[in-house]
């Protein structure tokens, strides 16, 4: 079909990346697909029966699917900002009359944060210099505050932790968002922040071999609740004119997500982890005998590295890093690695059979250029 429409294959060593498709669906995954193809169903007893069980597995008061983490912090925000007021979500994005401000630490900005401004909200950003201490939050709630958001897995010591976080919204009566998008392993940290009391958990499918267009939104029942109603179900059963109309998903997803859900905490990843090192061994031991090249095993994961750090020798060679990224790139099949500096990354856990034999070829003929 790719070589149809003129597509050129990827080689990924980038990780689980929306703009290369986020994920490869295991047989299971996809049989599910083909038996929820088989015919129609209510969305809405769907979305309740699917939502029930990973709640159940998430330890979640409540949960569903949704079209991807970021339409769950989207969903999210405007839980905490409506609550159960129906009149309000026909009001977002205008957001004068509600509470609509989301505090959020200076050091756990990323451009995925957003999803939190698209339903009105705006960002009371804290902190200082030298970091967020955790008065920076106190002294920002007031009686606009919507929710706070916490970037999981937090961003070390310039940064306030998530149970100092807890601590504050707990004793303010301030709903937490936490993005949690791919803390996915070990699989425990799928139940760790709705554990520790945060009210809305965002994650990303993709990260558990789910569908790349599928996340959850999981917590408190109340919260968990306004979402629903400001999904595509909302707006065609509750005649809400509902903000996240747009954001729908068809009934293979909502499967396709609940059982990857379920075989991923059913599996033994340590050995997964341990046969993927197996394939960084094969590419440190082959990239090492490169000249210019020096490779080294990186990003432990449960202890076990994930990724191969790749630097060169440029008095050996005049590639830069960025060269070479681009060259791979535009090899045929195209080959995407990461870049941090004058670092090669090499990611292995989206890497399919015979691919790392692909990039240490194409490697040697980039640098023999």
């Amino acid at each position: 079909m790719y070589n149809q429409l003129g597509v050129k294959r990827v080689v990924n060593a980038r990780g689980h990346l929306t703009l290369l498709g986020g994920s490869i669906l295991p047989k299971e995954v996809l049989e599910a697909f083909l038996e929820a193809n088989k015919c129609f169903v209510d969305m809405e007893e769907l979305q309740e029966k699917s939502g029930a069980i990973i709640a159940g597995i998430l330890g979640a008061e409540k949960a569903f699917v949704t079209s991807g983490a970021f339409a769950a912090l989207v969903l999210a925000t405007s839980a905490c900002m409506t609550q159960e007021d129906r009149a309000r979500m026909e009001q977002l994005p205008f957001t004068a009359g509600m509470r609509n401000e989301v505090i959020i630490q200076s050091g756990l900005r990323t451009k995925y944060d957003r999803a939190i401004t698209v339903a009105g909200a705006r960002f009371v950003e804290v902190g200082e210099a030298d970091g967020t201490l955790p008065r920076h939050i106190e002294e920002a709630i007031n009686e606009r505050t919507a929710a706070i958001h916490f970037l999981a897995p937090g961003g070390g010591k310039d940064t306030v932790p998530i149970e100092e976080v807890l601590r504050i919204a707990k004793e303010q009566n301030v709903p937490v968002i936490v993005d949690a998008a791919g803390q996915v392993l070990p699989a425990e940290n799928l139940r760790k922040y709705v554990g520790l009391g945060a009210d809305l958990v965002c994650y990303g499918a993709k990260y558990f071999d789910g569908p790349n267009s599928a996340g959850i939104l999981c917590g408190r029942k109340r919260l968990v609740e306004a979402a629903q109603l400001q999904t595509f179900v909302g707006f065609e059963t509750q005649t809400i004119r509902a903000l996240g109309r747009g954001m729908k998903l068809d009934r293979q997803e909502v499967v396709g997500t609940m059982v990857a859900l379920q075989r991923w905490m059913a599996m033994d990843h340590t050995a997964r982890l341990q046969a993927q090192y197996e394939t960084i061994k094969y590419l440190v031991e082959e990239l090492n005998h490169l000249p210019g090249v020096k490779a080294v095993a990186a990003r432990e994961r449960m202890g076990i590295p994930t990724s191969v750090h790749v630097t060169l020798n440029h008095e050996r060679l005049s590639l830069t890093a960025q060269e070479v990224r681009e060259a791979l790139r535009n090899s045929d099949p195209s080959v995407w690695v990461g870049l941090e500096g004058e670092t090669i990354v090499i990611a292995v856990e989206t890497l399919l059979e015979g691919e790392a034999q692909i990039i240490v070829e194409k490697l040697k003929r980039v640098l023999a250029s």
